[in-house]
């Protein structure tokens, strides 16, 4: 019998060949993602199946919290590569941050101390309780220092779900977006998937992020899109080609 309705794909489905990944906690022991080099080589090996190919992987750096230094990150990072070379992968698997938008990050950014995801482009968050009381200084001020900032799931920030002129001045600010792409399968709940919806429809979205932490979140790829529209979904996920390393 014929169907008059396609079948939605699984999020996995979608992942095309040689996908580059530009946020994700893959670092051992260093935040709130993988635990252990054993977590860091499951959740590796699982999203190399899916299609994945290259890491910029982004720990956070959050004051009091997570107060990962550049020389901790990279060093972190030279003992995971050797580990993963051991197990039998051998990618390139770089090391960036997610940086929350504080004082100290403008601290960071004005003593030239920031990992970029490549060039001039850092990947930022916000607090999901409110946005920084400085917010657009301190991207006036990031901008000045030289660099593009490009704010991580912001589809996430449930204080701007009722003012989307918000997302409208955070990109005349200077901001690129990158969307999680287990917002589509309506992993963190349906009104941030319909926001997300929104964003795509309006292409206020420049590329994606898998922000993979643990199993869960990899068990989340097995789970249909929920987008009605998949074209600018497919765009933004072809656009991070733009970080592929040679």
């Amino acid at each position: 019998m014929f169907t008059l309705f396609k079948s939605k794909p699984t999020l996995k489905d979608l992942i095309p060949d040689n996908h580059v990944d530009i946020h994700s906690h893959l670092l051992p022991g260093i935040d709130d993602g993988a635990k252990t080099f054993e977590d860091s080589l499951r959740l590796t090996q699982k999203l190399l199946s899916f299609g994945f190919t290259q890491f910029i992987t982004t720990p956070h750096i959050i004051q009091h919290v997570w107060d990962n230094t550049l020389e901790q990150i990279l060093a972190n990072k030279a003992n995971t590569v050797k580990e993963l070379e051991k197990n039998s992968i051998n990618i390139p698997f770089c090391a960036a941050a997610e940086y929350l938008m504080d004082d100290q990050f403008v601290r960071l950014f004005q003593s030239g101390e920031l990992l970029t995801l490549k060039d001039n482009y850092v990947l930022v968050e916000m607090s999901y309780i409110n946005p920084p009381i400085h917010l657009y200084n301190i991207l006036f001020d990031l901008k000045i220092a030289g660099y593009i900032p490009v704010l991580a799931h912001p589809e996430r920030y449930l204080f701007y779900h009722n003012n989307f002129n918000e997302y409208v001045k955070l990109k005349k600010a200077g901001c690129l977006f990158q969307l999680n792409l287990l917002s589509t399968v309506g992993y963190y709940g349906n009104s941030i998937t319909k926001i997300a919806e929104n964003l795509l429809k309006k292409g206020m979205y420049d590329f994606v992020g898998s922000d993979v932490h643990h199993n869960n979140h990899l068990a989340a790829f097995q789970l249909k899109v929920q987008l009605k529209d998949l074209l600018p979904l497919k765009e933004i996920i072809s656009n991070n080609q733009f970080f592929k390393i040679e």
